[in-house]
């Protein structure tokens, strides 16, 4: 048993390596000087890629991680004494530290629940109509996630409502799309009908989860509102002196639709997983499984078990209900590996 992949396979989306087309494109990228902070020809090539690949005159940035990009794009749209409306079970609001808070300079979360990781549009506008004029901060924003952080798809259609929604109360729409590959591999369509098309304002469209080694993009479809976000990414400390290394990799993600192959084969494999799980080992799951996610119920015990035997996976939402993600790097073997540990795991559990 190969001790050093560290049984890490099913933890994150996070854990895979880089793949080959990235780490490739970064290896050219390296062969002489380039100009540096963002004035190279990767850069300007990457900006003309995803115009392209979005169909439309957008305007893109590169920063180093995803907080940095929801938190830098909300501070955009947000001032000091706006709010942003946002799921339960949002990232910004789970797992960013309050960055969004602090760069904004103290914009609210104003959290809505919903169906499988899904605002529901009527308890937003209860949330929305909660907040009286002058003594609360004013809704300015409303971000969805996609693909979810519960492993679901937002439709055209759903998006189509939050945004007629925002745009019905002068608020724009914000897509953490830290998975936004795997919902186009899920949807099967072109990116322009689930962002500026659908009525999105801003996009934060990430890589590290589908082959790179940092980097995401956040690409403005409304131009005017990216003026002066350079300047906003350098005091935050995101602007790369070499970035064109991040650049590079993205081309390499981007080329010959490497980053949609990458979201099939991180779809398709949870679909694997969860019909196993589900069929062959009876474990609940939770969750429709739309992209890369699986999501398990697993006693505290049978998870203990599990983890003894170096499987690592996250507890996530209730006390029973553990992650599962695949990843562009995953293997049909390593999924054997787990059903036969979760087999032989089963007696001694139950």
């Amino acid at each position: 048993m190969d001790i050093s992949r560290g049984f890490h396979e099913f933890a994150s989306d996070n854990t895979a390596g880089i793949c080959p087309e990235a780490l490739a494109a970064i290896a050219e990228a390296n062969t002489a000087a380039a100009a540096a902070y963002g004035d190279d020809q990767w850069t300007a090539q990457l900006r003309d890629r995803v115009r392209e690949i979005f169909e439309t005159d957008c305007e893109v940035f590169l920063v180093f991680n995803g907080t940095a990009a929801n938190a830098l794009a909300l501070a955009q749209l947000c001032r000091s004494f706006h709010s942003v409306v946002c799921h339960t079970h949002a990232h910004i609001h789970t797992d960013e530290c309050g960055a969004p808070e602090f760069f904004s300079g103290g914009a609210k979360l104003l959290l809505v629940d919903g169906d499988n990781g899904k605002i529901d549009i009527d308890r937003a506008r209860d949330v929305v109509a909660r907040q009286p004029q002058l003594h609360a901060q004013k809704p300015r924003v409303i971000s969805i996630t996609q693909a979810t952080e519960l492993g679901t798809v937002y439709s055209r259609d759903e998006i189509v409502a939050v945004s007629e929604f925002a745009k019905a109360r002068e608020m724009y729409l914000h897509m953490d799309g830290a998975r936004f590959a795997n919902a186009i591999a899920n949807l099967k369509c072109a990116p322009k009908e689930i962002t500026w098309r659908a009525g999105v304002d801003v996009l934060c469209f990430g890589g590290t989860k589908n082959g790179l080694p940092a980097g995401e993009l956040v690409v403005f479809f409304e131009q005017d509102l990216a003026r002066e976000f350079d300047y906003r990414i350098k005091q935050a400390g995101q602007l790369g002196s070499k970035s064109r290394f991040l650049a590079a990799a993205w081309l390499g993600l981007l080329g010959n639709d490497v980053w949609r192959k990458n979201a099939r084969v991180a779809n398709d494999f949870a679909q694997q997983l969860a019909k196993r799980l589900r069929d062959h080992a009876k474990i609940d799951i939770v969750f429709p499984v739309e992209a890369n996610a699986v999501f398990v119920r697993f006693t505290n015990e049978f998870a203990a078990e599990l983890e003894k035997r170096g499987w690592h996976f996250y507890k996530f939402i209730e006390p029973d209900v553990y992650r599962l993600m695949c990843s562009w790097a995953t293997r049909a073997e390593e999924i054997d590996r787990l059903l036969g540990d979760i087999e032989r795991v089963r007696p001694t559990s139950s």
